[in-house]
């Protein structure tokens, strides 16, 4: 099978726009590719981090993985920091990177405008993304549009890798979401559901409490005509829970229009409120076992070691082929 990549930080919380754009589908796609995801703790740090808060949240982010659906007997789930490779691979990646094509990426320039000091693991983190992906011959990596060109910068740095050294590593393809549904934010439905927004009613977490999502949809954002029907550009508020709960329930939009006819918006929130809720609970009650429990380090540490194993062999061949060290 082909192999995917994908990395997650261990910062802030997993949406439900992260869990129904890009979280569901891993499931789907571990049955149909040899999977391999990886906690970037070590992309976390290119910018200030509590280190208690930061342990807590890899921890977190790994049991919330396998309380999704992700199988560790189908998939590889491991920690970026445990595979020592990773670090490695990304100071030779570093070494055939160019300054220029660094500072034009555009999350660099974000970050860092307007700042006093910048770290350098900043303008280099993307030598360092290409590392967690061609270590492991990568097919395919599915992304967002915020990370597309990160990933063109890998395939550059891979094709240069291969003319100028050996042909060593795969070039990988990306993969962006098809057709999938995206998730906006319930205080303003004209952008993204986004774990940086400051405004945290209008983002739902993964983990948040009954309590919590049901007052967080009574508050979302519509409009004033209180009718509910599908129409992104003049109904951009119903418009996104309605999507909310076709995803979650695998229900389609028009049998939901055609299901709340005549109903207000009240009970309407009420129970987009109540289908995420019961989506939402035995991953919640899936997760808090993991955390107390000696599987999640089990899982880890094997995964560690598949992942080690891989990436150890990748790392070789490139060092071979830079001629660093003895000939092994």
């Amino acid at each position: 099978m082909k192999k995917i990549f994908s990395g997650v930080q261990p910062t802030g919380t997993v949406t439900l726009g992260n869990y129904i754009g890009a979280f569901r589908q891993f499931t789907t796609l571990q049955d149909e590719y040899d999977c391999i995801f990886c906690i970037v703790d070590q992309h976390a740090i290119t910018v200030p981090q509590d280190r208690l808060e930061l342990r807590k949240t890899i921890r977190s982010l790994a049991a919330l993985y396998l309380a999704v659906g992700i199988d560790p007997k189908k998939a590889i789930l491991f920690i970026q920091s445990e595979v020592p490779a990773h670090a490695q691979a990304g100071w030779l990646m570093q070494c055939i990177s160019y300054i220029g094509e660094l500072e034009r990426m555009t999350q660099f320039k974000d970050k860092s405008a307007g700042k006093d000091g910048v770290s350098a693991s900043l303008l280099t983190y993307p030598p360092l993304m290409a590392a967690d992906i061609i270590l492991y011959q990568t097919d395919i990596v599915p992304v967002g549009d915020d990370q597309k060109q990160h990933v063109e910068l890998t395939r550059d740095l891979a094709e240069r890798f291969n003319k100028r050294y050996n042909d060593v590593l795969t070039i990988p393809e990306i993969r962006l979401p098809v057709n999938g549904a995206r998730i906006k934010s319930l205080q303003d439905p004209l952008k993204k559901m986004s774990k940086s927004d400051p405004n945290k009613k209008g983002t739902i977490s993964l983990l948040d409490s009954p309590k919590e999502i049901e007052k967080k949809v009574k508050s979302a954002v519509t409009d004033s005509d209180g009718v509910v029907a599908f129409d992104v550009e003049n109904k951009p508020g119903v418009s996104n829970l309605l999507t909310i709960e076709a995803a979650l329930t695998d229900v389609t939009i028009e049998s939901l229009v055609a299901k709340y006819n005549g109903v207000g918006y009240g009970d309407f929130k009420a129970s987009v409120a109540n289908a995420i809720i019961n989506h939402l609970t035995p991953i919640q009650e899936r997760y808090e076992a993991l955390l107390v429990s000696d599987e999640l380090d089990a899982i880890l540490d094997e995964g560690a070691a598949k992942a080690n194993a891989i990436a150890s062999k990748t790392l070789r061949k490139m060092e071979n082929a830079m001629g660093l060290g003895r000939k092994r």
